[in-house]
């Protein structure tokens, strides 16, 4: 939020100085990011009245004078002139060597000294135009006689001081801030508290709300839900053209920009108060009706940008009139109902309207004005009919015309004031430092508070309708601090700490996990669990935001796959072809409760080709063989794989624990993604929950020899490897240590249908080494079982 230091300074009861008001501000919790000096149309700085001693034709120009010109300083300028009027005697304005020349066309120049047709020239005897102050440029500007030689140019024209914008991190609780006013009353509070005398902020003078006749315009609310009170009043005969200069000013000190006195009116109430208002043209009001409603199906409206936008049924809120559409509520107005030149009377708006609502339509047709911003945080409800009357006279000063003797304030339901007990004690508890009632019933009677029914212990609070962030004792504890000042909270000279039990954690679970997949070659990634609903379709469950950043942020990501996606899309656009990725998050449920996922992603090449080897592709084979190796790495015991369909699949206790699959092109086209693309997702609440149960033994390293020996099954082709490791886990042999598969064959002398499996089995004892006959005996088990289970036949 920027203020101007000047305009605050109408509300403040004493001047004090930009600095001084910046430390203050950042003490009550509205910290000053930054102080900007508001560059000024007008800077004469440098610029001195100068007595042109001698004035001569230069010798190799006709139209160039030769000047010696005294400002004050023991050695006169010698300044070369093509001004026609210049002449010897004349005062005249005069930017020595260094200076710095904003004219009113074109960019600033700095005046140095240099030569002109072999004369030297140490200066610049100056027109209107060139120092900004008009658009004359027939001659030199011409003081009188008795203008003191060496004076400012600054001093002698008297022009404004520059203002200095005051930069404030507004966090957005403090609605009440929002505004000059707003911020005023801090300072009249925490003033008040720290100087032990009572200040009030100085608040313009408001015309009573007039009641002798009916309002020409009538209003209906159709939703008082999203708008409990609106309020409007007329005026007539009034002339719309350019504002004075000191609104002007005070509105390009904000970064705002003039458009005509009406409608920058309504722009510098709205930073007084805090309060968005709108004008219409009262002529382009059909019926003289205004209804606020939410929008038909389809219904459409052209808007102040003349652009025509598709409303949203029961989601915008619309300003009606007899025939349609002439504002999208507090946030942009329409293209026919604004105010124009030709414009003679106006009817004007002062409303509260639901926050949600509003951030909801701004965000979704991507309007973030000043007035929506306003209302996502909050108005005073009960302040909407004096700052109505507020602007009235503000506008009637500016534009004449006469104030309507009617008004409307359609306000249904009358918002009561909040109550509750406050008590000193806890305060005192909460804040750290004993305050004393009287200085806490100080603090808070100059923020507005009413303490009624006064009793040793506490009091009874009333909380005024402007703080809308003041619900419970505690958040008058935040008042009473930040007035007070958080640098005046003592430290106390011990410090009680109280260890409480360590809530689980998984990190030691993920940093190895972490480790495993880092040397593997895979990155790790960071993505937002705020995504974008257009990826889902209408069947897909999702945690929708009601407040979203974005059209593009607006659900709770599902699924880890899209975010993931977006990622893979980024770096493949820019040839960084071979991605191995991962990352530990979060999916979320529909009911926005949340489970924590670990996701991996391939694709491209997994390792290059080398002296030593080809190169392994990312494919379904890679991410099996990197889950495979997760699984024995951490000691997860009883992880049962299987193949559903086009999905390869881990168990654990019946519940899954992994799956992989290959996307399929349309979801990869989806994201402008042409390759090949592999995703992994582990439930790691199960993952950890599998950890939990391992049973890990330590022993010492066998002193006997290993046995290998090799067996090579012919098959049917329908049968899978993970079909010989369940009959191979599935009689528990003693001495097997490990096996794999190392080969398969197809073709050749096989039948057709059949296929050839080669494996490697590994046994051993700790104790002694296995004899050829234990061996071989170990071998035929493995043989009988698979000729029973699988119909296998021993290739010879």
């Amino acid at each position: 939020m920027i203020l101007s230091y000047k305009w605050l300074l109408d509300y403040l009861p004493l001047s004090l100085p930009a600095e001084e008001l910046s430390l203050m501000l950042t003490n009550i919790g509205l910290e000053v990011e930054a102080l900007e000096t508001v560059a000024q149309k007008h800077n004469l700085d440098g610029l001195l009245v100068g007595e042109v001693l001698t004035c001569i034709p230069h010798p190799n120009a006709d139209k160039l004078r030769l000047t010696t010109v005294h400002i004050g300083t023991e050695q006169a300028l010698h300044i070369v002139c093509g001004a026609p009027n210049v002449a010897a005697g004349q005062k005249v304005i005069v930017a020595p060597v260094g200076c710095i020349l904003y004219p009113a066309k074109g960019e600033s120049f700095q005046i140095k000294k240099a030569k002109i047709r072999g004369e030297a020239s140490e200066g610049m005897i100056c027109a209107e135009d060139e120092i900004g102050l008009g658009s004359n440029h027939d001659g030199i500007i011409v003081l009188p006689t008795q203008t003191p030689v060496g004076m400012k140019a600054t001093d002698y024209f008297k022009l404004p001081t520059p203002d200095t914008a005051i930069h404030i991190g507004l966090t957005p609780n403090r609605a009440d801030a929002n505004s000059h006013i707003g911020v005023a009353r801090d300072l009249c509070a925490y003033l008040s508290h720290h100087r032990k005398q009572a200040y009030k902020p100085l608040l313009p003078e408001i015309i009573a709300l007039p009641t002798d006749a009916p309002a020409k315009v009538q209003v209906h609310i159709e939703a008082p839900d999203a708008c409990p009170r609106y309020a409007g009043i007329c005026l007539y005969g009034l002339k719309v053209g350019p504002s004075p200069d000191w609104l002007v000013s005070r509105l390009a000190t904000l970064g705002l920009r003039s458009i005509n006195n009406v409608v920058d009116a309504t722009n510098y109430i709205l930073h007084e108060w805090g309060q968005p208002l709108h004008a219409f043209d009262l002529s382009k009001i059909a019926g003289h009706q205004i209804t606020v409603r939410y929008a038909n199906p389809n219904e459409k409206f052209v808007s102040l940008d003349a652009k025509e936008r598709v409303l949203r049924s029961a989601e915008d809120l619309m300003i009606c009139d007899a025939k349609g559409p002439i504002a999208l509520a507090g946030v942009f107005g329409g293209l026919h109902s604004g105010v124009s030149e030709e414009t003679t009377d106006i009817f004007i708006e002062s409303a509260c309207f639901d926050p949600t609502i509003i951030r909801r339509s701004s965000l979704h047709h991507g309007l973030r004005t000043d007035a929506a911003l306003h209302f996502e945080k909050g108005v005073d409800i009960a302040r909407i009919p004096t700052v109505m009357m507020r602007a009235a006279s503000l506008i009637q000063s500016l534009a004449g015309g006469q104030i309507e003797k009617g008004s409307v304030d359609n306000y249904p339901v009358v918002q009561n004031l909040i109550s509750f007990p406050l008590r000193y004690e806890y305060i005192n508890r909460l804040a750290g430092k004993n305050y004393a009632p009287e200085v806490v019933r100080g603090i808070l009677s100059s923020l507005e508070f009413q303490c009624s029914d006064l009793r040793e212990e506490g009091c009874m609070l009333t909380v005024p309708s402007y703080k809308k962030d003041i619900t419970q004792m505690a958040d008058v504890v935040e008042e009473v601090m930040r007035i007070d000042g958080l640098d005046n909270i003592p430290i106390p000279q011990r410090l009680n700490m109280s260890l409480t039990k360590p809530m689980p954690s998984d990190r030691a679970a993920r940093n190895q996990v972490t480790d495993l997949l880092a040397g593997m070659g895979f990155s790790e990634i960071v993505t937002n669990s705020i995504t974008n609903g257009k990826y889902y379709d209408a069947q897909t469950p999702v945690a929708r935001l009601l407040n979203s950043l974005s059209q593009e942020l607006d659900v709770m990501r599902p699924s880890m796959l899209e975010t993931g996606l977006e990622v893979m899309s980024y770096n493949l656009a820019r040839r960084n072809e071979d991605l191995m990725l991962f990352e530990h998050g979060f999916v979320y449920a529909a009911d926005f409760s949340q489970r924590p996922v670990l996701a991996l992603y391939a694709c491209g090449t997994a390792q290059a080709a080398g002296w030593r080897g080809k190169a392994i592709p990312a494919n379904v084979y890679f991410l099996k063989s990197v889950v495979e190796k997760l699984i024995r790495k951490t000691g997860i015991q009883k992880a049962n794989l299987s193949y559903e369909e086009d999905v390869v699949c881990w168990k654990w206790k019946n519940k899954t624990l992994c799956q992989i699959q290959e996307l399929s092109p349309d979801r990869c086209r989806a994201f402008g993604i042409k390759e090949r693309v592999w995703y992994a997702e582990l439930d790691w609440a199960l993952w950890l929950e599998a950890l939990s149960k391992q049973n890990i033994q330590y022993q010492e390293v066998p002193r006997f020899p290993a046995v290998h020996r090799d067996l090579a099954l012919v098959l049917d082709k329908s049968v899978r490897y993970a079909d010989l490791q369940r009959v191979t886990d599935k009689l528990k042999l003693q001495h097997l240590c490990d096996y794999s598969l190392f080969d398969v064959f197809e073709g050749g002398n096989l039948s057709e249908g059949k296929k050839s499996l080669a494996l490697r089995f590994c046994f051993q004892r700790n104790d002694r080494t296995l004899t050829d006959v234990e061996t071989e005996a170990l071998m035929a088990q493995l043989s009988q079982a698979y000729h029973r289970d699988l119909g296998a036949q021993i290739r010879e």
